[in-house]
């Protein structure tokens, strides 16, 4: 081999004055099945021909053409070979100092024939050389066994040892006569294999009819590529625990063997076996790790692959937002884990969307409304932990009346209400048509409040002057007005008395009657027990002992006291019902048709008999008006 060394840089000067397409490569060249093959190659070109985009190459098997479509040993533009080529062939050389020496691993005999080399300097540039290298792939290993004797009466054979492992073993015997010595050799003849390697092979020389022995034993050595890389199978691990990933390669000799992670080599060693530890594992390390053996008669590698699980990372969303109601939006959620969690969106607690079981989920919201304002939060969950983020949507329109805005009448006159959301808050004034005033936070009268909650405002005014008076109630004409950068918007506010005062006065009539009723029936109840306790009560009240009976009807009365204290009682207790009802805090004021009515005490008459006479009754009107009974007494 160093004399091809010596003699590459020669031919390149000679060849170098040529200035031509030319290659130099060993006509003939073999080697043995499993083994490997280097074939020497030097090319040159035109010394006026300039690469363009570099220099490239092709190994051709067979064939030099490539209109022929002959396999593909080896080419630098792209991975694409031949099948039987695939993982074995390497470029030793370097293009660019004009080497195009190959390598071919692990060759059997299907590999014996011709090899071309193209050469591709880019564009019109490019040449198949004629010269080829024809490879010759030997299936068998000979062993040789020789003994040399000079004794003419003495004839040795030679006889071999531990062969039946071997598979088809071939012999062969040779005799060769020179001056007074002869020699006796043996030859065998077997396919090697890796298995073979290591195994005892002997040969014995004896002489028959005699206890002449010789023996000689040998340990083969069978050089192979890698056969065989064994790695863990492809695991699973926390994320933060460590791992150990473990390797062998059956070859002869052992080989340089590394560990890679994508194009980095982490670990190596030349030995039959080495193991790399990972400690403190993370997300960025989960991925394939190859494992590769090479020992100069070939390559081989397997790959395994860690997956690394963790709980979700925290979701990253869009920035909290600012929109006017009817924009459309897209809110994005994404994350990792592992596994792949799924993602939920949550707005104020409720679920809202679909569940995705993604690394992205995305949340169409269609012309928002003043609904849609809120905290919106992508949830990410897996089976190793949880992880949220959130954002605000504060949604912007224009102000909206609630209903609650009327004007009512109260014991000082008239309040009246204005209630209205939006965003930004709303401003409230109130106008006056009729007096041709506005009141707003800068007028004092009126006793104007205005108030904010949220994005709700309300605004109140009390007009202490009832105005002028109609057959229902005071006359009230007030408009509200709101209005914010959206928006503005001037309502008339109704005056909300008719149903309730109604409802008061129909109360009350009711009540008024149902108490008066009450008075007659308990007068009645008296007067009828007095008729039972006096006799029939068809006759006429006759008078046997005037005081007597004075003290009888005196008892009644007092009786009939406390009855009338029960009623006015009772009345006072429904007053403060229909106060709690109407949400009034002060006496009501009259009505309508009502307003004369004023709350009446009630009395009693009690009568006084002394020295009373029968005589015949009378009854009639007094002088003032009064109406009057005369009893009689017989």
């Amino acid at each position: 081999m160093w004399c091809l060394e010596l003699l590459l840089p020669l031919l390149l000067i000679i060849n170098d004055a040529n200035c031509q397409w030319n290659v130099w490569v060993p006509r003939d060249i073999s080697a043995m099945t499993n083994s490997c093959v280097v074939i020497p190659c030097t090319f040159m070109y035109p010394s006026g021909i300039r690469p363009y985009r570099g220099i490239h190459g092709i190994w051709y098997f067979g064939q030099p053409y490539p209109q022929l479509f002959p396999p593909v040993v080896f080419k630098t533009r792209t991975d694409i070979v031949h099948e039987s080529y695939k993982g074995r062939t390497k470029l030793l050389g370097d293009l660019h100092q004009r080497n195009c020496t190959l390598l071919i691993n692990n060759i059997g005999t299907e590999h014996s024939g011709r090899y071309y080399f193209r050469a591709d300097l880019g564009g019109a540039n490019m040449y198949t050389f004629p010269d080829y290298a024809e490879l010759k792939v030997l299936g068998k290993y000979p062993v040789t066994f020789s003994y040399s004797y000079n004794c003419p009466d003495m004839s040795p054979e030679i006889q071999w040892m531990y062969t039946d492992y071997l598979p088809d073993p071939e012999f062969s015997s040779d005799y060769l006569e020179e001056s007074n010595t002869a020699v006796l050799s043996s030859t065998l003849t077997f396919t090697p294999r890796p298995m073979h390697n290591g195994q005892l092979l002997g040969c014995r020389v004896y002489y028959p009819n005699t206890t002449l022995v010789y023996e000689r034993l040998i340990s083969l050595d069978i050089k192979y590529a890698p056969r065989s890389v064994w790695v863990n199978v492809s695991s699973e691990v926390m994320e933060g625990s460590s791992v150990m990933l473990h390797c062998e390669v059956d070859s002869n000799p052992p080989s340089r063997i590394s560990w890679m992670f994508g194009d980095d080599e982490l670990l190596w060693d030349t030995a039959s076996n080495i193991s790399l530890s990972l400690d403190d594992v993370t997300s960025a390390q989960e991925g394939i790790y190859t494992c590769v053996g090479d020992n100069g008669y070939g390559i081989m590698n397997t790959s395994l692959y860690l997956a690394v699980k963790y709980p979700p990372r925290e979701p990253v969303v869009n920035e909290s937002m600012t929109i006017q109601e009817g924009t459309s939006l897209a809110l994005h959620c994404s994350t990792q884990g592992s596994p792949a969690p799924t993602l939920t969106w949550l707005k104020d607690g409720e679920l809202v969307g679909t569940i995705t079981a993604d690394e992205l989920s995305v949340l169409e919201i269609v012309e928002i409304t003043p609904q849609g304002d809120g905290q919106y939060r992508c949830l990410a969950e897996n089976e190793h932990g949880r992880a949220s983020s959130s954002l605000n949507i504060t949604v912007e329109y224009a102000p909206v009346l609630l209903e609650e805005s009327k004007c009512t009448v109260v014991r000082e006159g008239v309040q009246c209400v204005c209630m209205a959301t939006g965003n930004p808050e709303p401003t409230i004034e109130f106008y006056l048509p009729d007096l041709n005033i506005t009141i707003n936070e800068t007028d004092g009268r009126y006793n104007f409040y205005t108030h904010t909650d949220g994005h709700t405002s309300t605004g109140m005014i009390k007009m202490r002057e009832k105005g002028e008076r109609i057959d229902n109630g005071p006359a009230v004409n007030v408009h509200c007005s709101i209005s914010n950068m959206y928006g503005r918007e001037s309502v008339h506010l109704e005056l909300q008395q008719e149903k309730k005062y109604m409802m008061a006065v129909i109360v009350g009539t009711i009540g008024g009657v149902a108490v008066i009723a009450f008075i007659i029936a308990a007068v009645r109840y008296v007067g009828h027990n007095n008729k039972k306790e006096n006799g029939n009560p068809r006759q006429d009240v006759v008078l046997e002992n005037p005081a007597l009976y004075y003290s009888a009807v005196k008892k009644d009365k007092q009786n009939l006291r406390k009855k009338v204290l029960k009623t006015e009682l009772l009345g006072s207790k429904f007053n403060s019902i229909l106060e709690e009802t109407t949400g009034e805090d002060g006496d009501y004021q009259p009505v309508g048709s009502m307003a004369g009515l004023e709350r009446q005490e009630l009395n009693y008459a009690a009568l006084e008999f002394i020295g009373a006479r029968s005589r015949e009754g009378a009854s009639g009107r007094g002088d003032d008006g009064s109406n009057y009974t005369e009893i009689k007494a017989k």
